[in-house]
């Protein structure tokens, strides 16, 4: 007596197919726990609209100056962006393209080098993290930046930025660090000046020009090289900034 085999050909095996529903199960746990998760932040973290008060009492801690979108010159935004979150205009507070590379560069480089953070996420991180963005901080900034982002506007969100963004030892914003290095307020800046100052958030001693003038002027050659990529400036204005003193001396009447 023959035996039939009733099994379909395409049905998986009995054990394969337990598996897959197992990690089915496991991937719905996995997503309810992150919903859950992300939800009970959402809840928890502020609410982002106090941010302009955050803001002045923060500045007046630090003795730098409110910034208003009108007083950043353009030059200066466009050095920022260009160096420190290319696609600021583009997103929500959270760059997933920026941040995707950031983990594929730490991972296959065995390192933190890279953060991934966009503009936004440095600024709630300093107002309402305490300046970290270590363990659950760095998601709650990722909630307070998405949060920010849907009430403030862009040219705030930078104002502010540079309003109290830390620029050399012990100083606070792009207005402090003009009037330190070059004694003059911020829109009588040129170029070269300008980008000197945009490079600095990353490392603020590292490449502060008064102490270490020959980092700063590297720092600020990368900046330019961002800008023209980012087709903001021409190469032969570049240039022509490369060519600048790191620092002035004070002027009559400066800041």
């Amino acid at each position: 007596m023959v035996r039939l085999d009733t099994a379909s050909p395409l049905s998986p095996p009995p054990r394969r197919g337990r598996l897959r529903r197992r990690l089915l199960r496991a991937a719905a746990v996995a997503l309810g726990l992150l919903a859950a998760g992300s939800l009970l932040l959402w809840v928890a973290t502020p609410s982002g609209d106090d941010l302009g008060t955050r803001i002045a009492s923060l500045a007046s801690l630090h003795g730098s100056s409110v910034l208003l979108p009108s007083e950043i010159p353009p030059l200066l935004a466009e050095a920022v962006v260009a160096t420190e979150d290319e696609r600021f205009y583009e997103h929500h507070g959270i760059d997933v393209i920026g941040l995707a590379r950031a983990v594929l560069y730490d991972v296959s480089h065995l390192c933190a080098c890279q953060g991934g953070s966009t503009i936004t996420q440095q600024l709630v991180k300093d107002v309402y993290l305490g300046g970290s963005d270590g363990g659950l901080n760095k998601l709650a900034d990722m909630a307070l930046a998405l949060k920010v982002e849907l009430r403030t506007s862009k040219p705030q969100i930078l104002a502010d930025y540079l309003s109290v963004v830390l620029t050399g030892y012990g100083r606070y914003g792009m207005a402090n660090a003009a009037c330190a290095d070059f004694h003059r307020p911020l829109a009588e800046l040129d170029l070269g000046q300008l980008a000197l100052l945009a490079g600095l958030p990353q490392a603020p001693s590292a490449y502060d020009p008064l102490l270490h003038p020959a980092a700063a002027l590297g720092r600020r050659g990368e900046v330019l090289d961002a800008m023209i990529s980012e087709g903001d400036i021409t190469p032969t204005q570049a240039a022509a900034a490369a060519t600048e003193a790191p620092t002035l001396p004070p002027q009559q009447g400066g800041c």
